[in-house]
């Protein structure tokens, strides 16, 4: 009976190559990419957005499989990821590193198969986060900022697919999605602080929980609501927002900010981990927002 107890507990094949490319992350990443392409699409091609999402995906994947490989020593001194399938030895490296080259084929493919810009943009942003990114983790608190030009690519990605062109829309998407990236990142490093410390890894902007970095987390989510709301005043081409879905977005935007300010009153792990989750809401609910303004003016 024991021995039956462990193995239904143990993670299954399924579940470690979910752990591996970090499913959950990757369908956030295809969401935004997808809602990108829906800005850009004049005439939506739903034949692009599944090979959007695929080679997305496979992207995502690949990068995340790479990070756990690089990782895998620190990883295992983390409570949080000591169990991934790489430093638990469930999964070795050399199974790993094949599903990570496997996808970055894949996705490069599928990507180029949309159009060449879009493959090279998912190209840049595995790169970066794979070869500069990662290793800058254990280096300097500046990892977040290197993280956050590819982390802020999909949304743009969506648009280049769409279009085939970078312009002044896929560079306002980026710039959303890049801003909105440190309060998001410096929560998650407030809240898991001694846990990355335990890995050696820098991701507050002062190295520490304290006034500075809360300082920092209030002035980057003021500048993610501003540069979200530039598409209402009709100076992003194609990119354009209501004033009604204006309002909304600074709405969405008062409320991350709310989080943001009783982390800098409160200092408590419990208020990041709330200003993580509101910055979740804040992006996803965005996406939807822009969306569907598109869609209505269109519609109307």
């Amino acid at each position: 009976m024991s021995s039956a107890r462990v193995n239904s507990s143990s993670p299954s094949l399924l579940s470690d190559f979910k752990e591996i490319t970090k499913m959950r992350l990757a369908i956030s990443v295809v969401f935004s990419s997808v809602a990108g392409y829906f800005l850009g699409a004049e005439t939506v091609d739903f034949v692009v957005v599944l090979l959007l999402a695929i080679g997305g995906y496979f992207m995502v994947g690949a990068s995340n499989a790479y990070n756990q490989i690089i990782e895998k020593d620190l990883d295992a001194l983390m409570d949080r990821t000591k169990n991934r399938p790489v430093p638990s030895g469930r999964m070795s490296v050399t199974t790993a590193f094949i599903i990570a080259s496997v996808f970055t084929v894949l996705g490069l493919v599928v990507l180029y198969i949309i159009n060449p810009k879009t493959a090279m943009f998912g190209g840049i942003s595995i790169f970066l986060y794979v070869s500069i990114y990662t290793p800058l983790k254990t280096k300097t608190p500046l990892s977040v900022f290197v993280g956050a030009f590819p982390g802020a690519i999909p949304f743009m990605l969506g648009w280049v697919a769409a279009s085939g062109e970078f312009s002044i829309e896929p560079g306002t998407l980026f710039m959303i999605q890049f801003f909105w990236q440190f309060p998001h990142f410096w929560a998650i490093g407030w809240w898991l602080y001694d846990d990355y410390k335990k890995g050696g890894f820098f991701m507050l902007p002062t190295g520490k929980r304290d006034k500075g970095t809360a300082i920092q987390i209030v002035l980057y989510s003021i500048w993610t609501i501003l540069v979200s709301l530039i598409p209402v005043f009709g100076v992003t081409g194609r990119l354009y927002l209501t004033p009604v879905s204006g309002v909304i977005i600074l709405v969405l935007g008062i409320g991350m900010l709310y989080y943001a300010v009783r982390l800098f009153k409160l200092k408590t792990a419990q208020a990041a981990k709330k200003l993580m989750l509101a910055s979740v809401s804040y992006i996803t609910l965005l996406q939807i927002v822009y969306v569907l303004d598109k869609f209505i003016r269109e519609w109307i």
